[in-house]
């Protein structure tokens, strides 16, 4: 019987997610702080971008609204998140979307001028190599931008780490910006994100022990990492 990986985990993890209905709920609980995000990477019509990780496609229709004379590409391990986005998109011709993972990015080289992921890079089995994956898809000039809650620097999302059915990699900024700089990316940096989101009264779910924990984790806010792939 061949070895079930990190990745066939993902896999099965994340179509139960889409057969749940859970893909469509991303985009109700990380809009707020994906805006702010889209309103500093000043996207230019004619961009072509790549989402890793982009789940029922949600994230890739705004992008697509923004480009409307470039491309927006969709990869996902998930084959279900892969067909819910296909369906999502279906009236949008400037987007497709591809099976694959971050360490494997089904997609030539020094083509892409924008990569984003959101909430997606901490469940990747090796994070140098997908930010290696990243860089090289990228064109030179082209930016790579990650955004997450779940870091080393918040220690309100810790407890996430035993509650997650797949194992995740919990690293501080530093961390994620070291691994840019090593793949050869420039002019990197990290910064948070605050959530605006209104807090509950009272809190019932089992990410945080009651409201005050949540109010406190959306006010460390989201980390987004950033860098530039620069001439050669």
């Amino acid at each position: 019987m061949p070895e079930i990986t990190h990745n066939d985990q993902l896999r099965e993890e994340f179509n139960r997610w889409a057969e749940a209905g859970r893909g469509e709920g991303m985009e109700r609980d990380h809009l707020p702080i994906v805006l702010p995000m889209l309103a500093k990477m000043g996207i230019r019509a004619d961009e072509n971008i790549l989402d890793v990780g982009c789940g029922s496609g949600w994230l890739c229709k705004l992008l697509a609204q923004r480009v409307t004379e470039g491309r927006v590409v969709g990869a996902d391990i998930s084959d279900e998140m892969v067909r819910l986005a296909r369906l999502a998109c279906a009236d949008l011709p400037n987007t497709m979307f591809v099976g694959g993972t971050a360490e494997e990015i089904p997609w030539r080289p020094n083509f892409f001028s924008r990569v984003v992921s959101v909430e997606s890079s901490y469940y990747w089995p090796d994070p140098a190599k997908g930010v290696r994956e990243i860089f090289r898809v990228l064109r030179e000039g082209g930016s790579a931008w990650i955004l997450i809650n779940y870091y080393r620097d918040n220690p309100h999302c810790h407890q996430w780490g035993s509650l997650l059915a797949i194992p995740a990699k919990l690293l501080s900024g530093d961390e994620w910006a070291a691994l840019f700089r090593d793949a050869g990316f420039a002019d990197v940096a990290h910064e948070r994100i605050p959530d605006p989101t209104p807090n509950p009264e009272v809190y019932t779910g089992k990410w945080f022990r009651d409201a005050a924990e949540l109010a406190a984790f959306r006010r460390e806010g989201a980390l987004l990492v950033r860098g530039i792939k620069p001439a050669s």
